[in-house]
């Protein structure tokens, strides 16, 4: 993993619906610079404490950008090279480096590697690059393989030299131009052996790529290991915080800090509480007075931590399975900041002081827990790495809890009370302490 990738926040970016774009891609392929909306609002990430840019997708595509038709062009409805030009230099500029969104299982169905395909079958230069099946008849359209069924996303066939030639065209590309990692789409869904033919080579151009792999559910340090990932996104982690605090069962939450310690071992992993792809943690826990308590998870522990735009404002949006579902959770943002509604600020004050924390402590990225008390609404743990410690401590009941915290030292964020080797929190209290 590249050095710099310890300090590493981002705010995530789903550009197409932050600058309000149209759902279709124009027929005539008008563009529209839209990109330096974009830039009117890095300030803004910066003092929240990022200083990383994780965009989602930016290429020419059909609808909702996974549907990529051109991996080396910029969105019409979100500009040119110029614009993209203009907001990496504009990033750079205030320190924030910038990781783009790689679709490389799936092309969409008007990508001219598949047209080419339709329009001259069998025979097509680029036929070897899908899964296709061709059924009898001169004029019949072959069967191919989707992305989780979805018929207008062709998935590629990792196995063919060409495909590995051409993502690492792609990747090595946009490194040149100035992006400084890459999030790998849908990477579950990739044989492990395709990136590890594809990432040595984009390293040996670019060696302090960082590149973060999408895996949903599966053997998290295998997929590093085998493929030549940095890290993949820690979604075991993701649910455990929600799911804990919504049912009061802690338990949860520290069993599934065990396993984030595992992954540790061998990787540090992308953690967050929000992405473009969930419904929005305010409006995903049942009890909005422990949104705290998720963001001082996902400040403590071990990783990199990602927030997504809008989750700093406490924005709330619930992702659908249907089409146009994932609408209330990528939705336009005002101009600037100061069009911002006044009541998600405080949410932003609490991150700023959390990730302000977080720099203060930077050996945070790797470090581990241990369990000092643990009960259905009560918890406590230790985190520690390089001779360092702080301790948390959550409560989720209606009534003030004590909680062992051995070694604890003064409140540096939430609120409690030390008696000795305990803390004393409210009602639906927490702290972070030092150790």
């Amino acid at each position: 993993m590249p050095d710099w990738v310890q300090d590493a926040v981002w705010w995530h970016v789903y550009p197409l619906g932050f600058v309000g774009a149209e759902r279709q891609a124009p027929a005539d392929g008008t563009v529209t610079h839209r990109l330096d909306r974009l830039t009117a609002w890095l300030d803004y990430a910066v003092e929240l404490g990022a200083n990383g840019l994780a965009l989602g997708p930016v290429f020419a595509s059909s609808t909702h950008g996974y549907d990529t038709v051109d991996h080396a062009r910029i969105d019409p409805r979100l500009g040119d090279d110029a614009d993209f030009d203009a907001l990496v230099a504009a990033a750079h500029d205030r320190g924030l480096r910038v990781l783009l969104d790689g679709v490389f299982n799936h092309v969409g169905r008007e990508h001219p590697a598949f047209r080419a395909v339709l329009e001259q079958g069998p025979a097509a230069p680029t036929a070897d690059w899908f899964r296709l099946r061709w059924p009898h008849g001169p004029d019949a359209e072959p069967e191919y393989d989707t992305f989780e069924g979805h018929g207008q996303l062709v998935a590629l066939d990792h196995s063919a030299p060409a495909v590995a030639d051409w993502v690492t065209g792609v990747m090595t590309g946009w490194l040149d131009r100035g992006a400084d990692g890459w999030r790998l789409d849908a990477a579950y869904a990739v044989p492990t052996s395709f990136w590890a033919t594809v990432l040595p080579r984009v390293r040996a151009r670019h060696p302090d790529a960082y590149v973060v792999g999408e895996v949903i559910h599966g053997d998290y340090a295998r997929v590093v290991a085998d493929s030549g990932m940095d890290a993949v996104t820690q979604y075991e982690l993701w649910k455990a915080v929600w799911s804990s605090l919504n049912d009061g069962n802690l338990h949860e939450l520290a069993h599934a800090l065990g396993r984030h310690d595992g992954f540790l071992d061998a990787f540090v992993p992308l953690t967050f509480v929000g992405n473009h792809d969930v419904t929005r943690i305010a409006s995903r826990l049942t009890d909005v007075r422990h949104l705290p308590h998720a963001l001082a998870v996902l400040f403590t522990v071990g990783g990199t931590p990602s927030v997504y735009a809008g989750d700093e404002q406490a924005f709330t949006g619930v992702k659908e399975d249907r089409a146009g579902g994932d609408d209330a959770v990528r939705p336009a943002f005002p101009d600037t900041p100061a069009g911002l509604a006044p009541y998600g600020w405080p949410t932003y004050r609490l991150h700023e002081e959390l990730i302000g924390l977080r720099r203060r402590h930077r050996w945070l990225h790797r470090a581990r827990t241990t369990p000092l008390h643990r009960d259905n609404r009560q918890l406590s743990y230790a985190v520690a790495a390089d001779g360092q410690r702080l301790v948390v401590a959550l409560n989720l009941a209606d009534t003030a809890a004590r909680l062992p915290a051995p070694g604890a030292g003064a409140v540096l964020a939430g609120a409690g009370t030390v008696r000795g080797d305990s803390v004393e929190l409210a009602a639906h209290g927490w702290a972070v302490l030092d150790g």
